[in-house]
């Protein structure tokens, strides 16, 4: 009688590296030039976008080091 190797209840999981197919499978598809432009496009639209606000962001991020801007309050001067 025949006796697997491997107690296992899904043998066919153990024996599908062995199985080879004769099938190939299709050639991919070349882009075309239109669609690598248009990838191109997104692309650099998405860098420039994150580029720009932060450019645009970092006068609002920066802290300002000069005395006319800080204020101080009252009450902290008086200890």
């Amino acid at each position: 009688m025949f006796r697997r190797r491997e107690p296992v209840p899904f043998a066919f999981i153990a024996e599908a590296d062995k199985f080879r197919s004769n099938v190939a499978p299709p050639p991919r598809e070349r882009a075309s030039a239109g669609q690598i432009v248009g990838r191109w496009l997104i692309g650099l639209t998405v860098v420039a976008g994150l580029a720009g606000s932060l450019i645009l962001g970092m006068p609002a991020l920066s802290q300002d080091q000069s005395p006319a801007t800080t204020q101080h309050s009252e009450a902290s001067n008086d200890r």
